[in-house]
């Protein structure tokens, strides 16, 4: 699908309807809808000669967007197709693509970061209708989506976690020092930030920015996922990506540096 919106913005750049596109490609613009719908795949060839057609000159661009059109990979979140909505099945599979990762939590430990229990906890929470095997079945998917992070090449992850996430004990007293701990442990790594925003900030209007982010190939192909009442939202225009990148920088310039931030989460564990 992310294909698919760029091919279209190409053309739209290039101020070409798509019954003119389809005539520079040799082919009907039923085809070129298809392709440009996410319903038909397109190869190496005809993507670069499409990109030819639209003048489009940014080579490591379009370099990017034809590993897109040529990859085959099934990964692991293939096996939840059909058990789990699919937008959490594309977020597994974005994290899998991703250059980096930074997340802004206010409510919640980040999912990267969480344990078991506490994913356990949360899940049960927010879906108490939820049978225990279906619950097990959200936790084993979400404990699996950390693998970007914990693998021998993992991605570089930063992470702004607000006081308030911290503090609420989404389980019992021994889950929430254990997730304390963890959240402790990972800081640790050489490719994983944590920082803290506190409570006491003076004049800090960011709590509505909660966010995913994930850096593309290139800068074009980054995506923001934020949750929406049917799960995650993926937004993806350039206008939007820099407000986000903006409001990260915001947030991440009031939060505490990594190392106070070790030492206030050690601190709320202590208090446990």
């Amino acid at each position: 699908m992310r294909l698919a919106i760029e091919l279209r913005r190409l053309r739209d750049a290039a101020g070409l309807a798509a019954r003119e596109g389809a005539a520079l490609l040799g082919v009907s613009a039923a085809q070129i809808s298809q392709i440009e719908a996410g319903l038909a795949g397109v190869s190496e060839k005809r993507l670069r000669r499409m990109a030819a057609n639209y003048a489009a000159t940014d080579e490591e661009f379009i370099d990017a967007l034809v590993a897109m059109a040529t990859d085959r990979t099934r990964g692991w979140w293939e096996a939840y197709r059909g058990s789990l909505p699919t937008p959490f099945l594309d977020l597994a599979e974005l994290e899998h693509h991703a250059s980096c990762r930074w997340d802004v939590d206010f409510l919640h430990v980040p999912g990267l970061l969480q344990t078991e229990d506490y994913a356990r906890a949360l899940f049960s929470y927010v879906n108490p209708e939820f049978p225990r095997s279906e619950v097990e079945r959200w936790v084993e998917h979400r404990m699996k989506r950390r693998i970007i992070i914990e693998r021998p090449d993992p991605i570089p992850y930063e992470t702004l976690i607000h006081e308030a996430a911290l503090r609420i004990r989404v389980g019992d007293q021994i889950a929430a020092r254990a997730q304390l701990t963890r959240v402790l442990e990972l800081s640790e790594a050489d490719h994983v930030i944590v920082r803290v925003i506190p409570f006491d900030l003076n004049g800090f209007g960011g709590a509505g920015s909660a966010m995913v982010y994930a850096g593309g190939a290139v800068p074009q192909l980054d995506t923001v996922v934020r949750d929406g009442p049917n799960g995650p939202v993926f937004i993806d225009s350039e206008a939007q990506l820099n407000r986000y990148r903006t409001l990260f920088r915001r947030v991440e310039a009031v939060s505490l540096e990594p190392e106070r931030s070790r030492d206030f989460i050690h601190r709320l564990a202590k208090e446990l």
